[in-house]
Formats: structure tokens, C-alpha cells, sequence
């Protein structure tokens, strides 16, 4: 059965989307089968792996409009597989607030899935929104990316507060698989002093590796690709490596 990962950050612009097809990817390159779940009505991370948005979709699987199986596209690495979004997962956040069991609708529609994957990893919006509460409570852990600056640690007191009611109703299973923080820029004193703050009082929970800033991580999703076919070489993509050996190693 896979283990279901997802990536939360009410916070927008934190690399959410970039750190889970990069972990993705590199799952999917240690010779695991992988599934990237986009459920961000942005679509982004359907772009970022150059799989098509057009139905079915995200939606078409929540609403029983088409099966699981035929939902999956196939990206360019061999044992990596994404379920896509378009805009029309936006209307499924007002259709599923007067549906009963409104927060089980993913995890019900991935059940048939889970015996063909070994990960799935699911990509929600920056909100704490209905859909936000579906990756929750259809994931094992949650993996939270966090920006090296100080309205990111009030963010995370936040965001830690949502996965304990989440734990306590919808999901007592779930846990925090980690924090990892993004766009690291080692010659700022503010971000020295956030990841110290934060290693000091989350401990264990923090990975180890650090994403710094990589200009060729921001170009990598307009070219419908994750960084370990843009540019294997560049810093970015050597610190998402290290961090989905991490992930893979945790568990």
C-alpha cells in the first residue's frame, strides 16, 4: 500500500508545488512508483510535469465521473504518474461544503490506487480550505515547506494547530512526516536565525537538507519539467535529492 504524503502551506509562494514534483521525482528515480496528485485548482503542478489539464481530471475522479485508473497521465519518467487539475476543481470546493463526509472525498477516490503506488504525493493550494482538509485526511503525514523568513514561523504555528484537529476528527492517523525549509539564502542573517529557531523547537521533525534559492528551480516548470531532467547539476536539484532520500528513509 502507498504512503500518501501531503504537502500543506497556507502560505503561497513557499515552493510547495516545486518541492513535491522534485520529491517526486527523485522517489521515482530511487526506482519507486509514484503518484503526484495535483489538487490545486491552479494546476501548477500538472504544468511543472507536462502532463495535459484536460479531462478527466482531479475533478472527473471526485465526482465518480470517470474511474481512478483512467485519470492517471504518464509523465517522462517511467514510474512516475500524475492525476492533473484544471480550474474546474475550484467548483468542487463550493460543491463538497454541503456533501456529507465533505472531507473524505480524495481519500475514498485514491483507495483503488493505493496497491499501485508505492508514494503518492499530494499538491494542495495555499488554504486551509475544504480542499486542503481532503489532502489531510487522505494523507499518512504531512510534509510542510517553509521560507526562511519571520512571518513563515507564525504561518507554521498555524498550519501545526489545523493538523491537530484534523488529527483529533477527521484523521487521528496522520502525522508530521517533516519540515524542510525552501529558498535558502545563506548570506541573510534572518534566515540563519529562522532555521535555528525552528531546528531548536520542532528538533527531529526538521530534515536535515535545505533548499537554497536556484534560479534554475524557477526555471524548470515552464519548460514542463522537474529539475532532475532541466539540470541534474545545479545546486537545486543535488538538495532535492538529498531531501527525497530523506523522505524515502523516514519511511
Amino acid at each position: 500500500m502507498a504512503k500518501t504524503f501531503v504537502f500543506v502551506n497556507q502560505k503561497g509562494g513557499v515552493g510547495k508545488t516545486t518541492s513535491a514534483i522534485n520529491i517526486g521525482a527523485y522517489i521515482a528515480l530511487a526506482g519507486k512508483k509514484v503518484l503526484l496528485v495535483d489538487f490545486d485548482s491552479q494546476g501548477n503542478m500538472s504544468s511543472g510535469v507536462g502532463v495535459s489539464k484536460d479531462k478527466p481530471t482531479v475533478y472527473e475522479l471526485l465526482s465518480g465521473e470517470s474511474e481512478p485508473q483512467d485519470t492517471i497521465k504518464h509523465t517522462m519518467i517511467k514510474t512516475l504518474d500524475a492525476i492533473s487539475a484544471s480550474i474546474d476543481l475550484s467548483g468542487a470546493a463550493i460543491e463538497l461544503v454541503d456533501q456529507d463526509k465533505r472531507e473524505y472525498f480524495l481519500r475514498d477516490a485514491l483507495e483503488p490506487l493505493k496497491d499501485k503506488y508505492d508514494y503518492i504525493l499530494i499538491d494542495c493550494p495555499p488554504s486551509l480550505g475544504i480542499l486542503t482538509l481532503n489532502g489531510l485526511a487522505a494523507a499518512d503525514a504531512v510534509l510542510v515547506p517553509m521560507q526562511c523568513e519571520y512571518f513563515a514561523l507564525e504561518g507554521i504555528t498555524l498550519l501545526l494547530q489545523t493538523v491537530k484537529k484534523v488529527q483529533k476528527s477527521i484523521n487521528p492517523n496522520l502525522v508530521i512526516g517533516g519540515i524542510f525549509f525552501t529558498m535558502y539564502d545563506s548570506r541573510t542573517r534572518l534566515a540563519q536565525d529562522v532555521v535555528l529557531q525552528v531546528k531548536s523547537y520542532f528538533k527531529d521533525v526538521v530534515f536535515n537538507t535545505i533548499i537554497p534559492r536556484n534560479v534554475r528551480l524557477s526555471e524548470a516548470p515552464s519548460h514542463g519539467l522537474p529539475i532532475c531532467k532541466y539540470d541534474p547539476e545545479c545546486a537545486g536539484a543535488k538538495s532535492y535529492e538529498k531531501l527525497a532520500g530523506e523522505v524515502i528513509s523516514r519511511g
